[in-house]
C-alpha cells in the first residue's frame, strides 16, 4: 500500500494551467493542515502555482484580447466565482403534493369517494323517502372538502414560512472590499474576488473568502462563529497562517492571498451541505400513520361483522315467512345491506383528525412567532414537545459572545457582578475612577464602530472591548479621554511579555495621582506578570501603599479565586516618571518600565450567561430534558460556565472532543449519558454526539449560532438557530429560528410543542368516543330496526360530523400552553397516541352514550310520557338527537384535560376561542331544533324536555370524574409512554456521592496505614501527614480502637455506635474526603498553572 507522501497532490483534471486544484487548497483550511501548505512548497510556492505576483496582485486586465473578453474568464472556470448557487425552493404545486402525501389523508379521500357515490345512488334510489331532501352526496363531499381544506392549509404554511425564512435573510451581502490589482489598491465588489486576489483586511471585516496570511501588522481574528474557538486567533506567516471564510478581524491589518471563493471556501461548503436533505416523518406524523391504519382495520372488521349479521339476519328471516322473495327483492336487500357496511366504514374514519393537527400547528407557529420562534419546518414544532436532550452551544446561545468585566477588585474594593459596578464607582474616591478611566482608554487600540449589521459596537481586542465597555457603563467616555491625553510611546501587547504598555505626558487635564510627576506609565497585562512588577497598590481613597508580602498573598489569592471561576485575569497598574527617567528608559531596550509600579487593581473577564439561562436550565431539568453544553472553548472554562448556568451537576462528565473521538463507538454509548460538557469539540464531535443519542432513541434538540453548528444542527431532530448573531449557515440548517437569541424562548417552544401534542391528544379523545358510539348506535340500530333505519337522520348526522370535526378541532386544537406542561416527563416517540388514561375515557365515555341513547331510544316513550303518534315519535327522535349533540358539547369540556386531573374547567376563559366555539354550537343546536324542520326531522320541545336533555348530556362531565378515579388495577404500567431516560439527575447526585465517600475511604485506609511505621516507609507515613495537616485542619475522623488490618472498618456500624463521637462518624468521614478531594484539586490546578508558566 503507498504511503500517503507517493500519493500525488494535484487533482489535473481540474486545475487547468494552474499548478493547484481547488480541492488542494480546500484541505488547507477545512481542516488547517500546515503540513499540506509545505508539501505544496509554502506560501510563495502557492502563489507561483496561482499565477499572482503577491506584492502587485492580480492583474485587472487578466485574459483580456479584445473589447468583447471578460476578465478572469479561465480562472473562474477553474476555481470559481464567489457567489452561491441559489437553493432551489419548491413550488406551490410541489408543496400541495407533499402536503397530500399522507396515509391518512389517501385513506379519507379513498373515504370521501366511496361516501359520495353512495351517497348518490341512495338520493336517487326507489326506496328513498319523498320527504327527506337529496343530502346523500353532502357526506362524501364535506370530506373531501376537509381533505383540501387541510393540503392547502400545510402548503400555505410551508410558503409562508419559506417567504419569512428568505426575508429573514435578506441582507445586503453586495458590499464592498479592498484588494490590491496591477499594484494599486482597488474597491471591487465581494462577488468579484477571485482565487490570487490578495485581500485587504482591516479591523471589523467578515471575511469573504479563505485566505492564507501574506504580511501585515498584529492581525487577529475572531473565528468562534465557524469554529467555535472563543479565543483570539492571531495570525502569522510562520504560525496559523490561515484565514477561514466567515470570521471576523479584531485587530491589526494585513494582506491574504485569496486561496477559495464561493462553494469551494469553508464558509459556502458548509452552507452547501445544508442544502438537498428532505426531513423524515416526525413522531406525531408516524403515530398518526400507524393510528390511521389501526382505525382502517378496524372499520372494515366492523362492517363486515355488520355485512354478515345482516345477511344472516335476512336469510333467517326471510326462511321463515310463507313465501321466499324474490331474486330482484334479494339483490336490491343485499345492496341496502352493502351500503349500511359502506356507512360503518365512513362513520368510523376520524377525517377531523388531520384537520386537527394543522389547526394545532397553524395555531401554535403563529403563536410562537410571538414568542420570537419563527418555525422554518412546520412539524419540528410538535417534535419538540418531546424532546429529550437539548445539545447547546455556548458561545453566542447560553451567553452573550461579548467578553464583559464581570468582577474586580480596584482600590481595595471589590464587585462580584456587573449589576455591582455603580456600587462601587460610589465607594472609592474620584482620583480612583478618574486614573482607571485614563488607564482603559489611552491603553488600548480598540475602539467604537459600526459592526456587520450595522450596530454600534467596540471593534478591537475583546478583552480591550471588554474595559471599554466596564468604563462606558460606569460614564467614561473614552474618545475624549484619548483626545486629551498626549501620547508619547506605545508598547503593543506582546505573546512574550504579555502586557500592553503606554506613556503619556501628563497634562493639567490628566487624572491626578499622588505622586505627579512629568510623565505616566500605564500597564495592562496577566495578572500574575504585572504583579510581580508592582511595589505599591492604590486604595479607595486614591493613597498608595506598600505591597508587602501579605498583599501579594491577598491579590494573588483573588488571582487564583478568578480564575477558579473560568474569569480572564487582567492587572492594571501605573507609575508616575520624571522626564529623566523617561528619556533614559526609552531611549535603551524595546522592553516597557516595568518596575516599582502601583497596582490599580485586577479585573476577571468572561463571556457571560444570558440572562434567564439558569432558570430555563432548572425548567428543562424539571421538565425531563437533558441539558448538554457542546462547545470549542477549553475544559476548565466550559466546566465553569456550565456549573454557573446549573448545566454540570454533580456525578454529570465533563470532557473534550479528542478524548471523546478517541473512544470508541461503545465506550462513547456509556459515556454520552452521563457527558454534560464537551469542550474544544469540533463539528463532527457534535454530530457524534446527536448520533450516539438518536442511537439510543433519544429526540434530539440541538442549539447553535455558528457556521460550524450547522452539520449537528440538520442532524438533530430539531435545530435551532441564532436570528440576530446566528449565520446563514446556521439558519438554513434549523428548523426553528430564535428571533431573539434566548435560550429562555427554547422553553417556550418545547412549550408550544407539547401543547400541539396535547391538543391532537384531546381531539383524539372527543372524537373516537363519537366515532365507537356512533357505530355501534348504527350497527344496533340496523340490527335491531325492520328497515335498517339508523337513530339519527343523514342531515342529523352532518351536523355532528361538524362539531366532531372542524369546531372540536378548532376548540380543543387551539388551547394555550400552561406551566403545568412542564411538570411531567417527556413521551417516547414510540408510544402509542392514544394511551392508558386516554383510552379509559374513550371506551367509558362511548360505553355511557351508547347505554343513555339506547336506553332514550327503547325506554324513551314512557320516561317522556311520550305516544305512538307521528308527533310523538317526531318528539323522540328530537329528544334523542339534542341528548346526542349535548353528550358531545360536555364531553368536550371534558376532554379538556386527558391526564388525571379532577377539575376539567381550570384555564377555561384563557381559551377564548374554546368558550366561542361551544357557544356557536348551542346556539346552532338551539336552532336547528327549534327551526330545523323537515331539513333536519326536528320538532321543538318544550323548556322541560330541554332541561331534561342538557341534563342527562351535562352527566359526561361526572362520569368522566368516576372514570379517572377508577383504579388501574396494575394496568397501567403495562401502558408507560415516558421516554427512556438515560441518565437521571438525581441517580447522577446520589453515584456522584457514594463516588465522593469511595474516594474517602479510600484516603481514611492510607491515613490508617500511615500510623504503622512497621509496616510502612517513615517517610512515606511523614508525607501523609502533611498531607493531612494541610486538609483545611481537618483530622481525620476518629473510628474508636485501631484494628490491626489495613482495610478501613465497612460492617461494624452497630459495634462503634456507642464510642465516642460514634452517631457523626460518617458524616466526618464524607467531610474529610471533601477536603482532601478540595485540596487536591487546588495542587493539581497550582502544578497546571506552574507548567503553563514554563511553557509560555
Amino acid at each position: 500500500m503507498p504511503r500517503d507522501e507517493q500519493r500525488p497532490l494535484l487533482n489535473s483534471e481540474h486545475q487547468g494551467h494552474f499548478g493547484v486544484s481547488p480541492d488542494d487548497l480546500g484541505r488547507l483550511v477545512d481542516p488547517k493542515s500546515p503540513d499540506l501548505l509545505k508539501r505544496l512548497g509554502g506560501i510563495e510556492s502557492v502563489a507561483k502555482k496561482l499565477r499572482v505576483d503577491v506584492s502587485v496582485g492580480l492583474s485587472p486586465d487578466e485574459g483580456v484580447q479584445q473589447s468583447t473578453d471578460r476578465p478572469f474568464q479561465e480562472r473562474q472556470a477553474v476555481f470559481g466565482q464567489n457567489v452561491l448557487p441559489e437553493a432551489e425552493s419548491k413550488t406551490f404545486l410541489e408543496l400541495l403534493w407533499a402536503a397530500y402525501n399522507d396515509k391518512t389523508l389517501i385513506m379519507l379521500t379513498i373515504a370521501s369517494v366511496v361516501s359520495l357515490a353512495v351517497g348518490i345512488w341512495e338520493d336517487y334510489s326507489p326506496r328513498h323517502p319523498p320527504d327527506e331532501p337529496r343530502v346523500g352526496w353532502v357526506e362524501g363531499t364535506a370530506i373531501l372538502v376537509a381533505v383540501l381544506a387541510v393540503v392547502f392549509t400545510n402548503a400555505i404554511n410551508d410558503y409562508q414560512k419559506e417567504a419569512q425564512f428568505k426575508k429573514l435573510n435578506a441582507k445586503k451581502e453586495d458590499r464592498e472590499v479592498k484588494v490590491l490589482r496591477g499594484g494599486k489598491q482597488q474597491q471591487i465588489s465581494v462577488y468579484d474576488l477571485n482565487v490570487g486576489d490578495v485581500l485587504e483586511l482591516e479591523p471589523g471585516d467578515i471575511v469573504p473568502v479563505d485566505g492564507i496570511y501574506l504580511q501585515g501588522h498584529n492581525l487577529a481574528c475572531d473565528e468562534s462563529s465557524a469554529t467555535g474557538e472563543t479565543d483570539t486567533m492571531k495570525k502569522a506567516t510562520d504560525g496559523d497562517c490561515f484565514i477561514l471564510s466567515g470570521s471576523k478581524v479584531l485587530e491589526g491589518v494585513g494582506r491574504a492571498l485569496v486561496i477559495a471563493v464561493g462553494e469551494h471556501s469553508f464558509y459556502g461548503k458548509t452552507m452547501m451541505s445544508m442544502r438537498g436533505e428532505e426531513a423524515e416523518g416526525t413522531p406525531l406524523q408516524i403515530k398518526l400513520d400507524v393510528l390511521a391504519e389501526q382505525i382502517a382495520k378496524l372499520g372494515f372488521a366492523a362492517a363486515l361483522a355488520m355485512l354478515l349479521t345482516l345477511v344472516i339476519k335476512y336469510f333467517v328471516t326471510a326462511s321463515l315467512q310463507e313465501e321466499f322473495p324474490s331474486g330482484q327483492e334479494i339483490a336490491a336487500a343485499m345492496i341496502s345491506i352493502v351500503i349500511q357496511a359502506i356507512t360503518i366504514i365512513v362513520v368510523a374514519v376520524p377525517e377531523g383528525l388531520p384537520m386537527a393537527v394543522t389547526m394545532a400547528l397553524a395555531f401554535a407557529t403563529t403563536q410562537m412567532l410571538k414568542d420570537n420562534n419563527l418555525v422554518r419546518v412546520l412539524a419540528a414544532c410538535e417534535t419538540m414537545g418531546n424532546a429529550t436532550a437539548i445539545c447547546s452551544d455556548k458561545t453566542g446561545t447560553l451567553t452573550q459572545n461579548r467578553m464583559t468585566v464581570t468582577r474586580g477588585t480596584l482600590a481595595e474594593e471589590a464587585f462580584h457582578s456587573v449589576e455591582e459596578t455603580n456600587d462601587w464607582a460610589r465607594k472609592v474616591d474620584n482620583k480612583v475612577t478618574s486614573l482607571l478611566f485614563e488607564s482603559i482608554a489611552v491603553n488600548s487600540t480598540a475602539f467604537e464602530g459600526k459592526d456587520e449589521d450595522g450596530n454600534v459596537d467596540f471593534v478591537g481586542s475583546k478583552t480591550e472591548c471588554a474595559l471599554l465597555g466596564f468604563s462606558k457603563q460606569l460614564g467614561s467616555r473614552y474618545e475624549d479621554v484619548r483626545h486629551d491625553a498626549a501620547i508619547w510611546k506605545v508598547y503593543p501587547f506582546s505573546s512574550k511579555r504579555k502586557t500592553m504598555t503606554t506613556i503619556i505626558k501628563i497634562k493639567e487635564n490628566s487624572a491626578p495621582s499622588k505622586s505627579q510627576e512629568d510623565y505616566r506609565v500605564y500597564t495592562k497585562g496577566a495578572s500574575e506578570i504585572v504583579l510581580k512588577s508592582c511595589t505599591r497598590y492604590m486604595d479607595a481613597k486614591g493613597n498608595t501603599k506598600k505591597l508587602d508580602k501579605d498583599g501579594k498573598a491577598r491579590f494573588t489569592n483573588i488571582i487564583t479565586e478568578y480564575a477558579n471561576n473560568a474569569l480572564r485575569t487582567i492587572a492594571l497598574a501605573y507609575r508616575d516618571i520624571k522626564t529623566e527617567e523617561y528619556e533614559r528608559t526609552t531611549s535603551q531596550a524595546e522592553e516597557p518600565p516595568l518596575e516599582e509600579l502601583t497596582l490599580i487593581g485586577i479585573v476577571g473577564i468572561m463571556d457571560p450567561l444570558r440572562p434567564g439561562v439558569v432558570e430555563s436550565v432548572a425548567k428543562f431539568r424539571e421538565a425531563g430534558v437533558f441539558v448538554r453544553m457542546i462547545t470549542g472553548d477549553n475544559l476548565n472554562t466550559a466546566k465553569a460556565i456550565a456549573r454557573n448556568a446549573g448545566i454540570l451537576t454533580k456525578g454529570g462528565e465533563a470532557l473534550t472532543g479528542p478524548e471523546l473521538r478517541a473512544m470508541s463507538v461503545e465506550e462513547q454509548r456509556k459515556i454520552i449519558p452521563r457527558l454534560q460538557v464537551l469542550a474544544r469539540s469540533s463539528p463532527t464531535d457534535k454530530t457524534i454526539v446527536v448520533t450516539r443519542l438518536q442511537e439510543q432513541e433519544q429526540v434530539v434538540g440541538m442549539t447553535g449560532d455558528g457556521t460550524n453548528d450547522g452539520p449537528a444542527l440538520k442532524l438533530a431532530d430539531v435545530g435551532f438557530s441564532m436570528g440576530i448573531a446566528g449565520t446563514e449557515v446556521a439558519k438554513e440548517a434549523s428548523d426553528i429560528i430564535l428571533m431573539d437569541d434566548n435560550f429562555n424562548s427554547i422553553l417556550k417552544a418545547l412549550l408550544w410543542g407539547r401543547a400541539v401534542n396535547d391538543g391532537v391528544r384531546k381531539f383524539l379523545t372527543f372524537q373516537l368516543t363519537v366515532n365507537i358510539a356512533a357505530v355501534v348506535l348504527s350497527f344496533i340500530s340496523a340490527v335491531g330496526s325492520e328497515n335498517s333505519e339508523s337513530v339519527l337522520s343523514a342531515v342529523q348526522l352532518l351536523w355532528v360530523n361538524l362539531i366532531m370535526d372542524t369546531l372540536a378541532a378548532l376548540a380543543l386544537a387551539t388551547e394555550p400552553p400552561t406551566d403545568d406542561l412542564l411538570h411531567r416527563k417527556p413521551i417516547s416517540k414510540y408510544a402509542h397516541l392514544i394511551n392508558f388514561r386516554m383510552g379509559k375515557m374513550i371506551i367509558g365515555q362511548a360505553i355511557f352514550q351508547i347505554v343513555i341513547n339506547l336506553c332514550v331510544m327503547y325506554l324513551g316513550k314512557p320516561i317522556f310520557h311520550l305516544g305512538d303518534t307521528p308527533h310523538d315519535q317526531a318528539v323522540l327522535r328530537t329528544i334523542v338527537f339534542n341528548i346526542f349533540v349535548f353528550l358531545q358539547v360536555f364531553n368536550e369540556i371534558n376532554c379538556r384535560r386527558i391526564d388525571n386531573t379532577i377539575n376539567v374547567f381550570k384555564d377555561i376563559f384563557d381559551n377564548w376561542i374554546f368558550i366561542a366555539v361551544q357557544v356557536v354550537v348551542v346556539l346552532g343546536q338551539v336552532l336547528i331544533v327549534t327551526f330545523g324542520g323537515i331539513a333536519f326531522k326536528t320538532v321543538p320541545l318544550t323548556p322541560m324536555q330541554w332541561l331534561v336533555t342538557v341534563l342527562i348530556g351535562a352527566l359526561s362531565i361526572p362520569v368522566g370524574t368516576i372514570i379517572r378515579l377508577l383504579p388501574d388495577c396494575g394496568i397501567a404500567h403495562r401502558f408507560r409512554e415516558d421516554a427512556r431516560q438515560l441518565a437521571t439527575y438525581s441517580r447522577m447526585h446520589w453515584e456522584g456521592a457514594i463516588g465522593d465517600v469511595r474516594n474517602g475511604l479510600r484516603v481514611y485506609s492510607m491515613l490508617r496505614r500511615s500510623r504503622h511505621p512497621r509496616h510502612h516507609r517513615h517517610n512515606r507515613s511523614d508525607s501523609i501527614n502533611s498531607v493531612r495537616s494541610s486538609l483545611l485542619g481537618t483530622s481525620p475522623p476518629r473510628y474508636g480502637a485501631v484494628r490491626s488490618d489495613t482495610s478501613p472498618p465497612t460492617n461494624n456500624n452497630n459495634n462503634n455506635a456507642s464510642s465516642p463521637g460514634g452517631t457523626n462518624r460518617f458524616a466526618s468521614l464524607v467531610t474529610y474526603a471533601e477536603n482532601f478531594h478540595r485540596a487536591a484539586e487546588a495542587a493539581s490546578d497550582r502544578q497546571q498553572k506552574k507548567s503553563s508558566n514554563n511553557h509560555s
